[in-house]
């Protein structure tokens, strides 16, 4: 019922923003890996609410139980079952919305589907479910280090505010010396600088995540219905607040022409190569071996310190009071979980490859 994600390593989440623990079942990890906690860890700090002035207040240790799967640190190849339990719910502080729906929020759609809704910072709806996906792609990142494969994601864009520098031309690792997550320190200030600004005036704003898989080997993706590409844009689109997704030259190919646009193949080592990677490492729907990169927008959360006009469950003109501890920009926190996902797209498409040969 929409709760997991994949095909042989699949995953499936459970647990609501303000219950007792969210969770993670994973299934397909092969055997014999060996697990190290310390990476999971540091994968949940990165997400972890708290972190700056510019993420919520919300404190939350996001610690791991590893429930099942892992003996002496190896995986067995059983279902691995992780919980993380919640520590910092403040339910009062969704008292007041109870019966009201929030605008843009997932309160109405939820009430319609269900005809029931936890209010408490969404439930199930809260972005909050994504520690569950975090815990899950570290898990897939330390698969794909047996691969040689490398995810880096960093901000790109704050608002209007844009790295002008391709990935190429930068460290991507110094993305993680500052609390924007953007790896070049001139514009990482100007992005800090605009968030709290919008912080201080009660409302929010929105942004780009760029990310960049290395060394993933050619061949790997399904046809048709299943390309590479596709599977990364459901994995992304299914973050929350994520309104956009584009690999590749994306929007900006439209203006060039096919004989621009091309990426010529040359022999380089050994090995096929392109000279131009337009295509963003996959062709028909097929990883080609040159770096997969796209973007992923994030529109400004939802939730904002001001009062708005809704209604409530009986369709009565309410206002509704933004309260509680809420990011004033997502996408620092967000960094990490489309790497999350899309270790989990790559590594279910390596061992749905290493399936499909002899």
């Amino acid at each position: 019922m929409g709760n997991s994600f994949g095909k042989l390593f699949k995953i499936t989440t459970f647990g609501e923003s303000h219950g007792k623990a969210l969770g993670v079942i994973i299934e397909g990890c092969p055997a014999g890996l060996m697990l190290d906690e310390d990476k999971i860890w540091l994968e949940m700090q990165r997400r972890k609410p708290g972190q700056s002035k510019i993420t919520t207040q919300r404190k939350e240790e996001d610690d791991i139980q590893i429930l099942s799967g892992v003996f002496e640190g190896l995986t067995t190849g059983t279902p691995i079952g992780i919980v993380i339990p919640n520590s910092d719910q403040k339910s009062k502080d969704y008292s007041h919305i109870a019966d009201k729906f929030r605008p843009s929020h997932a309160d109405f759609t939820y009430f319609a589907k269900y005809g029931i809704r936890d209010y408490r910072g969404g439930g199930r709806s809260s972005a909050r479910e994504t520690a569950a996906r975090v815990a899950a792609g570290a898990i897939a990142k330390q698969l794909l280090e047996h691969y040689g494969v490398s995810i880096n994601a960093y901000v790109s864009q704050v608002g209007d505010l844009t790295l002008s520098k391709n990935y190429t031309e930068m460290d991507l690792a110094k993305a993680e010396e500052n609390i924007v997550r953007c790896p070049d320190p001139d514009t990482a200030e100007e992005m800090i600088t605009l968030i709290d600004s919008v912080r201080k005036n009660r409302d929010t704003i929105g942004g780009i995540v760029t990310c960049v898989i290395q060394n993933t080997p050619a061949g790997i993706g399904e046809p048709v219905f299943d390309r590479l590409h596709a599977e990364l844009g459901k994995a992304m689109l299914s973050i929350n607040a994520v309104k956009g997704f584009e690999y590749g030259s994306g929007f900006d190919g439209v203006k060039m022409k096919g004989s621009e646009h091309n990426d010529s193949f040359v022999q380089e080592d050994g090995k096929t190569k392109t000279t131009t990677n337009h295509s963003g490492g996959i062709q028909g729907g097929i990883s080609n071996g040159e770096d997969i990169y796209f973007n992923v927008a994030f529109k400004p959360v939802a939730t904002i310190m001001q009062d708005q006009q809704s209604v409530n469950e009986s369709g009565e003109e309410v206002t509704v009071s933004g309260k509680g501890r809420h990011d004033p920009c997502v996408v620092p926190r967000a960094v990490p979980i489309v790497e999350a996902m899309a270790a989990l797209v790559i590594a279910d498409y390596i061992l749905l490859a290493k399936s499909n040969k002899l």
